[in-house]
């Protein structure tokens, strides 16, 4: 692998004065990722049990592939992969495309593409293709008006209709965010992404107590007003925008989302109202997670794990398995190796060289980030069921290969700010 890095830089793809050595193959963004995974391929092998069916082999050797594939990603300067973002994009927007006419259906949702030997979930690759054009696009631009706005949110909208409609409301969820983390890095007002972001709140009001949004929307009237220099225009502009948010919410409801998609949002306030069928998850994951006690039952030793409790527990529910088998101290670890991962990034994100190669880091930490938050409060029963994937853990190929490269593009740019402080 390092004469392929040596030929690729007399070709003049990577940097020519790039003097870092492989002490970076033990930077904690490589290994407390792999890490996890090696841990998370154990809880696949206890939940799958043979070998001969198992996934955990897979998921460890993709990722050491991954591993090694992120070092190599290291040493190509973000300048040259630069002009690459735009067509891997459209790419993306074409493999995302082609899944309403190609794609395999899983459970009922049409997410994935053959490729004969192998599939893969492209919409696992839009959300790194979505944070490298948003970077892309928001690396010049304030924004200060409406106008700013357009071309950034183009740029989400087209990959996000693309991905709610197969049905697939985690990812479409995690676009949401990272574009709003975006947005408050590259300097938008924090007022206009919680006008954004209360959407979520007019809409929950509007079904559940509809007369409090008396009181509400003048909130959203007045942190428009207080937000731009056309205060009354932009403050009427908000006000309408909810209001039509408000009244488009039972539409999008009754006809936007499928029926599994309802009964998950709303059964982890109660999944008792339906334990055999919507809720069956929630409970035996707090089951399983509950039986763990501080130190657990010990890796591959788990009962509800071992006797499949809980349905592709080794997918979204891995941290139940975690939790049953590895007890609280396993899960408190687990969850300060993640920590450390973000706060590595985001510092990484503040000594950048560049606004395009800080917002790539600033977007990829939020995805994680996000990522994490949702799958831990979906385990817990803290959250709906939103098929969200913990990051490097839950068994996947197309999100584990796609992490790893996000972990080399940080690495990437990591490196070079300390080249040039040095």
């Amino acid at each position: 692998m390092f004469k392929r890095i040596s030929l690729l830089n007399n070709r003049g793809f990577l940097q020519k004065k790039d003097n870092f050595n492989r002490v970076f193959l033990f930077s904690p963004l490589l290994i407390i990722p792999l890490f996890l995974v090696i841990i998370s391929g154990l809880l696949i092998k206890s939940i799958q049990g043979d070998l001969l069916v198992s996934n955990y082999l897979g998921h460890i050797l993709t990722g050491f592939l991954g591993y090694f594939l992120a070092f190599f990603i290291s040493y190509i300067p973000m300048e040259r992969i630069r002009k690459y973002v735009v067509p891997f994009y459209l790419c993306t927007l074409i493999s995302l495309l082609l899944i309403y006419f190609f794609g395999i259906s899983v459970s009922g949702a049409q997410r994935w593409l053959s490729l004969g030997i192998f599939s893969f979930q492209p919409s696992e690759v839009a959300k790194l293709s979505t944070v490298l054009t948003l970077a892309l696009v928001l690396q010049k631009k304030i924004i200060l008006t409406i106008r700013d706005l357009v071309l950034p949110l183009l740029v989400v909208v087209i990959p996000w209709l693309l991905i709610f409609f197969q049905p697939d409301l985690g990812t479409s969820l995690v676009l949401i965010v990272l574009t709003g983390v975006m947005l408050y890095w590259s300097q938008m007002p924090i007022e206009w992404i919680l006008i954004l972001v209360f959407c979520i709140i007019t809409s929950i009001l509007y079904l559940v107590l509809p007369t409090f949004l008396i009181f509400w929307i003048p909130v959203i009237g007045y942190l428009a007003y207080r937000s731009s220099k056309k205060k009354i225009i932009f403050s009427a502009l908000a006000i309408s925008f909810h209001l039509f948010v408000a009244k488009f919410t039972p539409i999008f409801w009754q006809y936007g989302l499928k029926e599994y998609q309802k009964d998950r949002l709303v059964l982890f306030l109660d999944p008792n109202r339906d334990p055999l069928g919507g809720g069956y998850h929630l409970i035996q994951s707090q089951i399983a997670i509950g039986s763990g006690g501080l130190f657990g039952t010990g890796l591959l030793q788990g009962k509800l794990t071992n006797l499949q409790f809980i349905p592709e527990q080794h997918t979204d529910f891995i941290f139940s398995a975690l939790g049953e088998e590895l007890g609280f101290v396993g899960c408190a670890l687990v969850l300060f190796l993640f920590f450390f991962l973000i706060k590595k990034l985001i510092n990484t994100a503040t000594i950048a060289r560049t606004n395009f190669e800080s917002l790539i880091v600033v977007g990829i930490a939020s995805t994680f980030l996000f990522q994490i938050i949702i799958n831990l409060f979906m385990t817990i029963g803290l959250g709906p069921v939103t098929g969200i994937p913990l990051p490097f853990m839950s068994y996947g190929r197309t999100s584990l290969v796609t992490n790893f490269i996000s972990i080399g593009f940080v690495l990437s740019i990591l490196k070079r700010s300390r080249s040039l402080r040095s």
